[in-house]
Formats: structure tokens, sequence, C-alpha cells
């Protein structure tokens, strides 16, 4: 458990039903980007750890016993929602068939942000992008675009990176060499304020686009 964690005060706001919990608990781990524990969920939903721990559980037997695509599980230090192992061989159909379609605008946009801000955590291009890119950094991951980098002091969250194979797409022989964005993005953190006309994003779309063609 990172400091942050351990530092957090007893929640505080408004009771929630266990019917009100259980959906507040899905929302908060549909967009984590690491597993949460429970005090950390607690303190994000307002609820006490009991109750929290309680709804965790029932909700894992209740996506089992429906048989849900996915699972939650406690690994490590936390509660995190898995595809679930039966269906694997529908996942990796999916992603080997996905390796030769094109990247979508979300995954350029979320690529450019990496690329220029490397290394970075996912809750960071979150953060710029001011959307959910948990999927897309799986997708980029899975492909060999993107690869992790380590940890953030502060954090404790995954830091990411460009691969070799992500200069070799693109043509490069170094990220020094990638086209400037400043002229058209002066605030990093403004990167999705037009998205899809920024010129950086641009320079990876027909590069990527390219390169792939070629092969």
């Amino acid at each position: 458990m990172t400091s942050q964690q351990g530092n957090l005060s007893a929640p505080e706001g408004p009771d929630l039903t266990e019917y009100e919990l259980r959906p507040a608990l899905e929302a908060v781990l549909m967009v984590a980007d690491q597993p949460l524990d429970s005090l950390v969920l607690a303190q994000a939903v307002a609820a006490p750890p009991d109750a929290v721990a309680q709804a965790l559980e029932a909700l894992a037997r209740e996506y089992t016993e429906q048989r849900r695509g996915f699972d939650l599980r406690h690994v490590g230090e936390g509660w995190r929602f898995y595809s679930r192992a039966d269906y694997a061989p529908v996942v990796e159909r999916f992603v080997v068939e996905g390796q030769q379609a094109r990247l979508t605008s979300a995954a350029l946009e979320t690529l450019a942000v990496v690329a220029y801000r490397q290394p970075v955590t996912r809750a960071r291009v979150s953060a710029i992008r001011a959307v959910n890119v948990d999927g897309v950094m799986r997708t980029l991951v899975t492909r060999g675009l993107v690869e992790e980098a380590g940890t953030d002091p502060e954090s404790g969250a995954h830091l990411f990176r460009t691969t070799a194979y992500f200069l070799e797409r693109m043509g490069l022989t170094s990220i020094e060499e990638l086209p400037e964005i400043a002229p058209f993005l002066p605030e990093m953190a403004d990167i999705d304020t037009e998205p899809g006309t920024s010129g950086g994003t641009r320079e990876l779309e027909g590069s990527v686009v390219e390169t792939r063609d070629a092969r």
C-alpha cells in the first residue's frame, strides 16, 4: 500500500444504500488504472470500509454466478476488473485480428500523448485526454507500440513509454525526431481541445498508416 493510501481519513458523505453502493464501486473500478484497495474505494464512494469490503465480495460472487465475460478479483494490494479466463481464446482472436486493423482516432490521440509525455502514467494520459484510456492503452501495449517503463515514485502507478517498434513504424531512429507540436498545442494539457486536429496526431496517423500499408 502506498503512503497516500495509508493516510486516507475515514470517508465522509451521504450514506449509500446497498443497491447504490455496488454500482458506485463498479463505476470507480471501471476507470481505475491499477488495483484499488477497499480503503481507497471507501474513500472514493464515501462509505464505511466494512460495507465496501462486503459489497466487493458480493459483486465478485455475482459476476461468477452469472458467468459474466469479466470478473472482479482481489490481486496483490487491491481490486480490479479482469477478462474471464474462460474467454481467453475469444479475446486472443480479437487481439490478433486487430493487429491488422487501423488504429482508431482515440488510439492515435492516446499514442500521441504517450509519445510526447513519456514516461507517463495511464492516469495522466486520461487526465490530458479527459476520457478513460484504460482499454486504449491495453490495445497499444498489445500491438507493441507502448510498454511499461517502471513506476511513478510518487503515486506508485505504472509508467508507460513508446517502444522500438513504434519508432520502426514511424520511420524514426529516436524519439527526438518526432515532429514538434508546440505550435499547435502551446499547453500539453490542452492536447484534446480539438481532437484529431493537432499536427502531432496527424503526423502519427499518417506515419502509422503508411508503414502498415507498406508491409
